[in-house]
């Protein structure tokens, strides 16, 4: 038998009288696999390269910790929109993404450039992305309606702008290393510096905000997220000139409809997009509320409401490390399902123990909530890539662009839904912006810091009981690619 030019020739010999009188090659092609790796195996990555791809998502947290943070704050109580109307806005601009997550992962699908599937995106949109940031908490001195108009222009620009970045960057560990070990590491990195992100938006955009609006709130948030947003398009170009792009995967030209068809027939990326959905729902009503629970429920000024949203993220930055060890020495699904089912539990008690004005107990309860919650982040993370060489493996088909990008729709349907929730819930409890809040408002609040988001997590953690890819079977699987 030999090969060559992609076909393989098979020797067939002709007989007469049981004697051979000739032969001849028959050629075939070879089997195509659609599933490429450049380089090596298993790359390595460097140092230098794990944080570039960290500072990344440092960038994409500028949106999404003002989002889980302080954007209904500042839509209540600096831009001055009711609470159900926040609400509305959040639910129906979520329906934006279920047209453009879809549809950045197909592009992503489709196009490559000399730099990659990916990375790109960073270079051409890091300047849209810092100015949708910008107009998004800039507030005009328009009337009602018209500062009602405006919020939904910018909020849409800022969520189409950070689809197509946000996409892109999550699917990049898939195209940097195919180790299982150094995607967990990677995300670690990446998480951690998620998390420094957070805790800048947390610490720095309220107090910068105070110090510089004084007498004008709006403009210094203006001036805060302005700086936030030219962070972010720094850190994407950083991202951008600091990773490379190893692995490339051959991509198989499907129809939308047959690459929906096989995500659903990929169970185990099912169970990964539900707990997203879910999980997300009940962290951002927690850190939503936050802001809200320090400042009414606690009865905190701007300190003790920067320093309560700190102590979250602090705890949350302290549990990416954590993570990365413990899952060294321990099974990453088994500290996903139960890291989580412990949150609902601690939401539980803080409800019951703590009272209003209770510092002393809320920042110890706030910190062991925030740290239980992300143990998991980085294994989520690093399990996205898997789901899809697993669908690969199962479907003989690799759906990767809408399978990154349905997780990235899961994400952000969470935080829409989760944003209505918190406006509705504070309208229904009575909530007063800026004002004096009644016995019911404050239990709301406490509920909604607490046991609402609990049970998200509670149902989060169930799901996991029925995810499967472990490290040991990832190997398996991986062996059969």
């Amino acid at each position: 038998m030999r090969s060559c030019g992609g076909f393989v020739a098979r020797k067939a010999h002709y007989k007469y009288r049981g004697r051979v009188i000739g032969f001849m090659y028959n050629c075939t092609p070879l089997p195509q696999k659609p599933y490429v790796h450049c380089l090596m195996k298993s790359p390595k990555l460097t140092i230098l390269e794990k944080v570039g791809y960290g500072t990344g998502d440092m960038a994409v947290n500028v949106v999404i910790s003002s989002m889980f943070l302080i954007i209904t704050y500042f839509y209540t109580d600096v831009f001055g929109i009711k609470a159900k109307d926040v609400a509305m806005l959040f639910l129906l601009v979520r329906f934006i993404d279920a047209i453009t997550d879809p549809l950045m992962g197909l592009i992503t699908d489709k196009i490559t450039t000399k730099w990659g599937r990916y990375r790109h995106y960073f270079l051409f949109l890091s300047v849209p992305f810092g100015i949708s940031v910008f107009l998004t908490f800039t507030t005009p001195e328009f009337d009602y309606t018209g500062k009602l108009i405006y919020a939904y222009i910018t909020y849409i620009l800022v969520t189409i702008v950070f689809t197509a970045v946000t996409i892109p960057y999550i699917s990049l560990i898939g195209v940097l290393t195919n180790d299982p070990q150094e995607r967990l590491s990677a995300n670690g990195y990446r998480l951690f510096f998620a998390k420094v992100a957070a805790f800048l938006v947390s610490i720095v955009v309220p107090i910068m905000a105070n110090a510089f609006g004084k007498d004008e709130i709006a403009r210094g948030y203006q001036f805060a997220m302005g700086t936030m947003a030219l962070l972010g398009t720094l850190l994407f170009l950083f991202c951008f000139f600091t990773t490379r792009e190893r692995i490339e995967h051959v991509i198989d030209k499907k129809p939308l409809v047959e690459q929906v068809q096989l995500l659903f027939k990929n169970d185990q990326w099912v169970i990964l997009t539900m707990v997203c959905f879910i999980g997300t729902v009940g962290y951002v009503i927690r850190n939503s509320v936050a802001i809200f629970y320090a400042k009414y429920y606690l009865g905190g000024d701007a300190g003790i409401q920067s320093s309560f949203m700190a102590t979250g993220v602090a705890a949350a930055i302290l549990a990416m490390p954590a993570s990365t060890f413990i899952t060294k020495h321990y099974c990453k699904v088994k500290l996903f399902k139960w890291s989580q089912i412990m949150v609902g539990v601690i939401s539980l008690v803080m409800l019951l123990l703590v009272r209003p004005g209770n510092v002393f107990l809320a920042y110890p309860f706030y910190f062991a909530l925030s740290f239980i919650v992300d143990l998991q982040a980085p294994v989520f993370w690093s399990c996205i890539a898997e789901t899809v060489d697993y669908g690969h493996v199962k479907t003989g088909k690799r759906v990767s662009g809408l399978a990154f990008g349905g997780i990235s729709f899961a994400q952000k349907a969470g935080m829409g839904i989760a944003g209505a929730f918190v406006g509705y819930l504070l309208d229904f409890f009575g909530y007063i912006p800026d004002g004096i809040q009644s016995d019911f408002a404050l239990f709301g609040i406490a509920l909604m810091l607490t046991v609402i988001p609990g049970v998200f997590h509670t149902i989060m953690g169930l799901l996991m009981f029925r995810y499967k890819i472990t490290d040991a079977y990832y190997e398996q699987l991986e062996a059969s690619i």
